[in-house]
C-alpha cells in the first residue's frame, strides 16, 4: 500500500497553505499513493492569536477544508488532514481538529486534540494552547481506510499512553500523529516517543510534521516519519526542508508482528 507524507512549512496565509495542500494531494495521486498524510495546523500556523483570529472559521465555512475535500475527490486520494484551527459552535475557544477525508471528498471522521500543549521550556519558549483551544474528549478510530483501521491523534497527544492504550485495544492498523513539534523537544523525544507508540500498539505510526522557520517566528523540528509495527523507521524526511515523501507499507507486517509478540493479547488489568 503506497502512501504519501507531506512535510510543510505552513504560514499565516490560509490560501497559500491550501494551494500547497492541493498540489501535494495531486502529486500524491500521480505518484500512485492511495492516501496522503498532512501535518498539524496545515491550514494556518500563527502564534499571533489576534492576527490568526481573522482567518479562523467554522468548519462549514473553512476554505482550506473545502479545497482539500475538492482535491481528494479530483485525484481519488484519501487524505488524513493533520489538523485545522476552527471555531467551535457556541464556544469562545477554537478547536484543533483532524479530519479523515475519503477519496470521494467526503468527511469520514473528525478528531479534536485532547491534550493541550501548556509548557515552559528551558529555552524560554512558553506555550499555552489551552488559552485558545478547547480540548477534545474522545478517542477516534476509522475503519476501512486504505491502511486498515486508522487511529487519530495530534502532536502532544503522543506523550499520553492512555490514548494509545485505547487505540491498541481497538486494534488499529495505523495511527496518524500529525505535529508541529518544537526543535528542543523534537531533538529529545520525537523519534523515541513515536517508535514506542508503534511498538506498543503493534501498528504503523505515520507522523507528518511541520518543518523550518515559519512566518510567525517559530521554528519546527520536521522529521516526518513512518514507523512500522516493530518500531523500525522506514521513512524520515529530515529536519531541513518541506516536501512530499512516498512510502510503501507492507500491511501484512501487522499480523506477522502481533503473532510473534502478542503484547496486545497478553495485556492484563492491573488492580491497585
Amino acid at each position: 500500500m503506497r502512501i504519501a507524507v507531506l512535510q510543510m512549512t505552513a504560514g499565516i496565509n490560509p490560501a497559500a497553505n491550501a494551494a500547497t495542500l492541493s498540489k501535494a494531494i495531486a502529486d500524491a495521486g500521480r505518484g500512485g499513493a492511495k492516501m496522503v498524510f498532512t501535518p498539524e495546523m496545515s491550514g494556518l500556523l500563527d502564534r499571533d492569536r489576534k492576527r490568526a483570529s481573522a482567518h479562523i472559521r467554522a468548519e462549514d465555512r473553512d476554505p482550506v477544508l473545502k479545497a482539500v475535500c475538492h482535491a481528494a475527490s479530483e485525484h481519488n486520494v484519501t487524505v488524513a488532514l493533520g489538523s485545522l484551527a476552527l471555531k467551535q459552535d457556541g464556544g469562545r475557544l477554537w478547536v484543533n481538529r483532524s479530519f479523515l477525508i475519503s477519496d470521494t471528498g467526503k468527511i469520514a471522521a473528525r478528531y479534536d486534540k485532547i491534550h493541550m500543549f501548556d509548557v515552559e521550556l528551558a529555552t524560554g519558549e512558553t506555550w499555552r494552547e489551552s488559552a485558545a483551544f478547547a480540548p477534545g474528549t474522545q478517542a477516534v478510530t476509522v475503519p476501512k481506510t486504505p491502511v486498515g483501521t486508522l487511529g487519530l491523534g495530534i502532536c502532544y497527544d503522543m506523550r499520553f499512553p492512555a490514548l494509545f492504550e485505547r487505540l491498541g485495544q481497538a486494534r488499529c492498523d495505523a495511527i496518524a500523529m500529525p505535529a508541529a513539534f518544537t526543535v528542543p523537544t523534537g531533538h529529545a523525544h520525537w523519534h523515541i516517543l513515536l517508535r514506542a507508540r508503534a511498538i506498543e500498539a503493534s501498528a504503523f505510526v505515520i507522523a507528518a510534521a511541520q518543518v523550518g522557520c515559519h512566518e510567525d517566528g517559530r521554528t519546527t523540528y520536521g522529521h516526518s516519519l513512518v514507523i512500522d509495527p516493530w518500531g523500525d523507521v522506514i521513512l524520515d524526511l529530515g529536519g531541513d526542508e518541506p516536501g512530499l515523501g512516498f512510502c510503501d507499507l507492507e500491511l501484512e507486517r501487522i499480523a506477522e508482528i502481533r503473532g510473534q509478540l502478542p503484547s496486545l493479547a497478553n495485556r492484563r488489568q492491573i488492580i491497585n
